[in-house]
């Protein structure tokens, strides 16, 4: 499939600050970028760079003081995997590669150390891998309140378990923590989501089982076949859109991404079929 994302970004810079912004769709072997283009106004000195084989892209700038406007955009082809979920067998620590174990450790947002008594009962009892990540995403559907506004940057995997509301990175955070306090490594993706409503970046989480990492939304607020990877980190400190050093102030965004296949037209009925797919988008 193919999608047209973008970004707009508006800033109000009372003093000089550098930016790094994480907008650009990433480059795996499953998502591949056709055209992009990526603008500042006023023009200035943009550092690109990559991290993770590629997977996560970065820009730097170190604007002028005054209104600042940021705009991303690129055709993405994605290619994503379904799964038999019952196909998929269960993985032992000593298979995990090292690259993967960062993601089995607590982390800023996801304090999985803290969550081992409450993951065990809930989920001890389910009988594979797979079976524990999907329970937990469902438990986080089922359990906690979709309602933007009611958590901060600053909010953990431990307010939204507390305080049950949240929006998708809290979600994610929350899914994260869950799965790591049951052996499973699980890490935070930053995306763009076609039918997502309103329109803005989202955020899901992957769990790693048997060498491949299947995506999950807890929030079932767009379908998985239509996520276009951006940034893939421990947690969003990892994959935050912009990092500021200084203090702008952002007036304005606006986040769009929409398929250019004619044919891909869902309901959000069938968001909660997906959420029953093992997908891979790697």
């Amino acid at each position: 499939m193919i999608f047209r994302v973008s970004a707009d970004l508006n800033y109000d810079l009372r003093k000089p600050a550098t930016l790094l912004f994480a907008i650009k769709a990433g480059s795996t072997r499953r998502q591949r970028i056709l055209n992009e283009f990526f603008y500042v106004d006023p023009p200035t000195e943009a550092d690109h760079f990559d991290s993770s084989c590629g997977m996560n892209r970065f820009t730097r700038i170190c604007p002028q003081v005054g209104p600042l406007h940021v705009r991303y955009q690129a055709d993405v082809e994605t290619k994503y995997q379904s799964t038999d979920p019952s196909s998929i067998h269960d993985s032992t620590l000593k298979s995990i590669p090292p690259d993967a174990m960062p993601f089995l450790f607590p982390s800023r947002y996801c304090q999985s150390d803290r969550f081992r008594s409450h993951a065990w009962d809930l989920f001890g009892h389910l009988p594979s891998q797979y079976a524990i990540a999907q329970k937990v995403s469902d438990w986080i559907y089922h359990h906690v309140d979709y309602q933007p506004g009611t958590t901060t940057e600053q909010s953990s995997a431990i307010d939204t378990f507390e305080q049950r509301t949240g929006v998708c990175r809290d979600f994610a955070h929350l899914g994260i923590a869950l799965c790591r306090a049951m052996s499973l490594p699980a890490r935070y993706v930053s995306c763009y989501s076609h039918l997502l409503q309103p329109s803005d970046f989202h955020a899901i989480f992957e769990v790693l089982i048997s060498g491949t990492w299947y995506a999950f939304d807890p929030t079932r607020l767009a379908p998985l076949r239509g996520i276009v990877r951006i940034a893939t980190g421990r947690d969003g400190a990892d994959t935050s859109i912009c990092t500021m050093f200084g203090n702008p102030l952002l007036v304005g965004i606006e986040v769009i991404c929409n398929a250019r296949d004619n044919d891909f037209v869902e309901t959000p009925d069938e968001f909660d079929r997906d959420a029953r797919k093992a997908v891979s988008l790697l």
